[in-house]
C-alpha cells in the first residue's frame, strides 16, 4: 500500500457524512412525494411495494421484511385492506396462516406511483451530462453497498 493509498483512505471530511446524509433525505422525500395518492403514508406504500414484488406472505414475513414490529404492521396491513390495495388470504400449508397479497388496485398503485417517481426522476438525470451520469452510476453502486453493510 503506498501513502497516497493511505492518504484517500483516511477518516473523510466531517461534513461529508451530513452533506451525504442531508442530500439523500431531501431526495429520497421528494420521490417519495410522487405517489399515486398522497394519503397512503410511506408505510403503507412500502409493505404494498413489497407484497407486490415479492408476492404474497405472511403478516410476520411481511413485519419482518419491512423491519417493523408485527403490531405496527397489523395496522397499517389493516389500512391496506380498508383502501382495497391488499387482501388476505389462506396460506396453502397451514389454514391457520393468513397470506397478505396484493389486490388487483393495489397492483395498480404500485405501477402508477412508481411511473410517477420515474417521471420526476428521468428528466432530472437527462438533463446531466454524460460524466454526471457515469459518476451517479458508481456514486449508486457505492450506496447499495452502504445501505447492505
Amino acid at each position: 500500500m503506498t501513502m497516497s493509498d493511505t492518504t484517500e483512505r483516511a477518516a473523510p471530511h466531517p461534513s461529508l457524512s451530513t452533506d451525504f446524509r442531508v442530500a439523500v433525505n431531501r431526495l429520497s422525500r421528494t420521490l417519495r412525494a410522487q405517489k399515486a395518492d398522497s394519503s397512503v403514508s410511506d408505510a403503507m406504500f412500502s409493505a404494498l411495494a413489497r407484497v407486490h414484488r415479492d408476492g404474497p406472505m405472511t403478516l410476520a414475513e411481511l413485519s419482518r421484511s419491512d423491519g417493523v414490529t408485527p403490531p405496527s404492521m397489523t395496522k397499517t396491513v389493516a389500512a391496506l385492506i380498508e383502501r382495497g390495495l391488499v387482501s388476505k388470504g389462506v396460506h396453502g400449508d397451514d389454514r391457520r396462516k393468513v397470506l397478505i397479497g396484493a389486490t388487483p388496485a393495489g397492483a395498480d398503485f404500485v405501477v402508477e406511483t412508481r411511473r410517477r417517481r420515474d417521471d420526476w426522476l428521468s428528466p432530472r438525470l437527462a438533463a446531466l451530462t454524460p460524466a454526471e451520469r457515469r459518476v451517479l452510476t458508481d456514486a449508486t453502486e457505492i450506496m447499495r453497498r452502504l445501505a447492505h453493510q
